[in-house]
């Protein structure tokens, strides 16, 4: 089967939509999606920014938020503010995200994506966290125990050396698709080279 790796960070709101939708569009098309989350904070340091550029960019961040409404509403995915500070801070789930398992990473993921842009929860917050992998019927002890901070650091180097400057981004075979809009595309590129492989 055709691979698609897809990297997403949490804080990332045109990451909420590809999230809740690719499983969906990638099954018809023979594809497997690898879910690969990452943070973005030091490739967006070694750019020079400090912030997320919707905050650094008040005229951009404005049209995000629009943007994403609509495309929340084409694709009838629930949508509210974030209640604390945007960006919320992504670490603690993007560590417990790689600490759950292939079995269970994409439920998770889905999850803390849903708590962050529809039920305006601090995905930061141990209790928070600690209910979505309850409600995965996962032991929060034993997936805390398995987190690594390594793990994550080497898959967001892994990322910075794929080139990878913005989520969310899909590869497929070496080719890189970036942004929400650029979800299809990653798609019938990894069926394509599947077919032709």
């Amino acid at each position: 089967m055709a691979v698609l790796d897809f990297w997403y960070e949490f804080a990332s709101t045109y990451s909420y939509p590809a999230a809740m939708r690719i499983e969906r569009l990638a099954r018809p098309a023979g594809v497997s999606v690898r879910w690969r989350p990452f943070v973005l904070g030091p490739i967006f340091a070694a750019q020079g920014w400090n912030d997320s550029p919707f905050n650094l960019y008040p005229a951009k961040g404005r049209y995000m938020w629009r943007d994403l409404e609509r495309i929340c509403a084409l694709e009838e995915i629930a949508l509210k503010l974030p209640p604390v500070r945007f960006p919320q801070s992504s670490l603690k789930a993007a560590r417990l995200a790689l600490a759950v398992g292939e079995a269970y990473i994409a439920a998770f993921s889905r999850a803390v994506y849903t708590a962050n842009f529809a039920e305006q929860k601090d995905i930061s917050d141990d209790g928070v966290l600690r209910a979505m992998l309850v409600r995965l019927n996962l032991d929060p002890e034993a997936v805390a125990a398995a987190v690594s901070k390594d793990t994550l650091k080497a898959q967001t180097a892994e990322a910075q050396a794929l080139g990878i400057f913005g989520a969310p981004s899909f590869v497929a075979n070496g080719e890189l698709f970036w942004g929400n809009d650029r979800l299809r595309e990653a798609i019938s590129h990894a069926a394509l080279s599947k077919a032709f492989g």
